[in-house]
């Protein structure tokens, strides 16, 4: 194991994004759908937001039901759009950052993920699962 390995070693290549046009019921889905919990907000290849799982829970009812038996989350989600609830200011990395610097930064915010960007276009995405699983093997 190199911590001196760059970020693009562990990345996931194949991100799973979401448009400022899309609603947070679609991005609920697609959280469920891919087992994930961070989506980079892109505008072209730009990344111009991240949501997390826990930033839907922040104004969800957790999977409460309304009296017609309809999940109150998708009339929540009706009442915020994707701008009003992602994370405007995303720190990113590039793919030849170190898995090393990837795990400093990480360990001293609050997040857990960061979309790798080059040339201003998103490229992956690195979590700490992906740190995790890195230094199981």
């Amino acid at each position: 194991m190199k911590k001196t390995t760059p970020v693009s070693e562990i990345m996931t290549k194949n991100v799973i994004t979401l448009s400022l046009s899309d609603s947070l019921v679609t991005a609920e889905e697609r959280f469920k759908k891919n087992r994930i919990r961070h989506i980079p907000v892109v505008k072209d290849k730009h990344v111009v937001g991240m949501l997390s799982y826990t930033d839907l829970l922040r104004i969800s009812f957790a999977d409460a039901l309304s009296l017609d038996g309809e999940s109150l989350d998708d009339e929540v989600y009706e009442m915020f759009s994707l701008p009003q609830v992602m994370v405007h200011d995303v720190v990113s990395v590039s793919p030849d950052t170190s898995i090393k610097d990837v795990a400093k930064f990480l360990s001293k915010r609050e997040f857990h993920a960061l979309p790798v960007i080059e040339n201003d276009e998103l490229v992956g995405i690195v979590t700490t699962t992906d740190l995790i699983n890195y230094l199981l093997e």
